[in-house]
């Protein structure tokens, strides 16, 4: 912050050069160490220079006055920059030392837990309604199951999968629609839902044999191939069975 450039001798107070060659000044003892190198500070948080002694016969008529010299390196910085409007100036201390004020606290996002999604199975009259409007004479002795109870299956680990148990091998899925009333329609291996990076969840078929429909639709899915699935989502399978995934 002195008005001249030891080294250029270039007078910031007027804008021109002179030949004046500021004496060096004398070292002081404890005096505590200034700023480090590289330190930068935003607009208004700028020092104001000290206020001058008055000029001696022999001394600068600028007023230039005994400051520490400029250190090395350091990134020249404006003068008499104001504070901005929602900027509050710094107190300086005792020691030329400028307290800033802290940054604001701003709260950080809370993380959110992982989704908790759950699978709602039980018979669909609507569905079956359907399915029989599409299927053949075999289906005629199908009737709605009159009571089941309801269904609720959490929905954890990387993969669901949806079918029969195999009696000869003890075999079952994770939603064992063979538990009475047993879906006829169903296959063993049937469909799987899988659990999505987001932690949604998505919709296989499995190549079954009477395929599965998502919201009533009437078309199959395509074996193999993931159906993102949203909240309130419902997927059909076998003559009657309606799985709804709901979050949380």
């Amino acid at each position: 912050m002195a008005p001249y450039c030891e080294e250029c001798r270039w007078n910031f107070l007027t804008g021109t050069a002179t030949s004046y060659t500021p004496i060096a000044p004398a070292p002081q003892q404890n005096r505590p160490a200034g700023p480090p190198p590289g330190l930068n500070l935003p607009p208004g948080f700028q020092s104001p220079p000290a206020p001058a002694p008055a000029p001696a016969p022999s001394q600068d008529p600028f007023g230039y006055h005994d400051s520490r010299p400029s250190q090395v390196n350091r990134p020249a910085e404006p003068l008499g920059a104001e504070p901005t409007h929602h900027q509050a100036p710094p107190q300086p201390r005792a020691d030329d030392d400028w307290v800033l004020s802290p940054p604001s606290q701003a709260q950080a996002p809370q993380p959110q837990g992982p989704q908790r999604w759950t699978a709602h199975i039980g018979p669909d009259r609507d569905y079956f309604m359907a399915m029989m409007r599409r299927s053949g004479p075999e289906a005629t002795g199908l009737n709605l199951p009159a009571y089941a109870p309801p269904k609720q299956l959490p929905l954890q680990g990387n993969q669901v999968s949806i079918g029969r148990r195999r009696h000869s091998t003890g075999e079952a899925p994770d939603v064992d629609l063979a538990v009475p009333p047993e879906d006829p329609g169903v296959s063993h291996q049937h469909a799987v839902l899988v659990q999505q990076p987001d932690g949604s969840w998505a919709v296989v078929d499995q190549n079954s044999t009477n395929g599965t429909t998502v919201n009533g639709g009437e078309e199959p899915i395509q074996p193999y191939v993931p159906v993102q699935l949203q909240d309130g989502d419902r997927v059909h399978v076998g003559a009657w069975t309606t799985i709804t995934v709901r979050r949380g």
